[in-house]
């Protein structure tokens, strides 16, 4: 389907529109999803990659972050960048940072004059 640019205004979105965020996806969701679609367990890609089928639970979790070696790890197993991996967490970090201290930052930090 092709949608034209000059048709957007005429669209009604507000049955998806709600002006509400979405709410952050940890990393594990999407290493979750890939297990499932390969009909991997957590077990077999622990071995895999060589890490304890531990720090892959705790990464399903959310308790345990992806780091830049899990990232490598991952992105060798599954053929992709491991930056993916980084970029997944990187987000999920700072989508969960802004929402928990943003406003409050906001009136402990003045802004540097020359960057206003």
């Amino acid at each position: 389907m092709t949608i034209n640019i000059e048709d957007l205004g005429n669209m009604d979105f507000s049955d998806i529109a709600t002006g509400e965020s979405i709410p952050s996806v940890r990393p594990g969701v999407f290493l979750r999803e890939l297990l499932d679609e390969f009909g991997l367990s957590q077990t077999r890609l622990a071995v895999a990659i060589g890490v304890s089928a531990m720090r892959i639970s705790h990464i399903i979790k959310g308790s345990r972050p992806i780091t830049a070696e899990i990232a490598l790890r991952l992105g060798l197993f599954f053929g992709q960048s491991p930056q993916y991996w980084l970029n997944l967490q990187t987000r999920y970090d700072m989508e969960c940072a802004t929402s928990r201290l943003l406003e409050k930052l906001r009136h402990e930090i003045a802004p540097f004059p020359q960057a206003a």
